[in-house]
């Protein structure tokens, strides 16, 4: 995310419009979110996969440094959808979720822990955002979300598609981009 947000801000953020649309990678996750390691361990028989996305990570200033769960993130993404329609940007919302997640160590499963996330970092009303997410609002519309990322996502996630106001052909990819790469496609974007 840091990549994108800085080949954003390099490009011209008055250029360009980026919306976060939900994505489970494992829809099994327990409720309240798993151990990572736990989970890691379970689902792949160990972390080994994260090194060189910590690596990656380290040079944009997401070093990963506190990931200590995985976190069934429905709640999360009502989150994202509610801040939304209180005029916060997807991008805002995921960077507060990202932040508390992998670096400060966050289980993002918790409604109580988004509420305060959402009054500290988005000035949400915490009461509101508590009440919402332990009403189920918003679940079903993002479980349909994710579902039609399903037949989109091809490769691994993050899945970016860019396209330009010209009604240009969309570009598709996937994972993690250095800002460089991010530059190039927007300006292919836009030919």
């Amino acid at each position: 995310m840091k990549s994108l947000d800085a080949a954003v801000e390099e490009y011209g953020a008055d250029q360009v419009e980026v919306s976060w649309l939900p994505y489970i990678i494992d829809p099994g996750t327990a409720a309240g979110g798993e151990e990572y390691l736990a989970y890691n361990k379970r689902r792949w028989g160990g972390d080994g996969w994260t090194r060189s996305l910590r690596d990656q990570g380290k040079k944009v200033g997401a070093p990963f440094q506190q990931w200590r769960w995985w976190p069934n993130t429905l709640k999360a993404h009502c989150l994202v959808r509610l801040a939304e329609e209180r005029g916060i940007a997807s991008s805002k919302a995921k960077a507060v979720l990202f932040q508390a997640l992998y670096e400060e160590g966050a289980n993002l499963s918790s409604a109580a822990v988004l509420a305060q996330l959402a009054k500290d970092r988005l000035g949400l009303s915490e009461e509101e955002v508590l009440a919402h997410l332990r009403s189920g609002v918003g679940e079903a519309e993002v479980l349909q979300l994710v579902q039609a990322g399903q037949g989109i996502v091809q490769g691994g996630v993050p899945f970016f598609i860019v396209r330009s106001e010209s009604g240009s052909r969309p570009i598709g990819f996937s994972g993690a981009q250095p800002s460089e790469q991010f530059l190039r496609i927007f300006q292919e974007a836009t030919k």
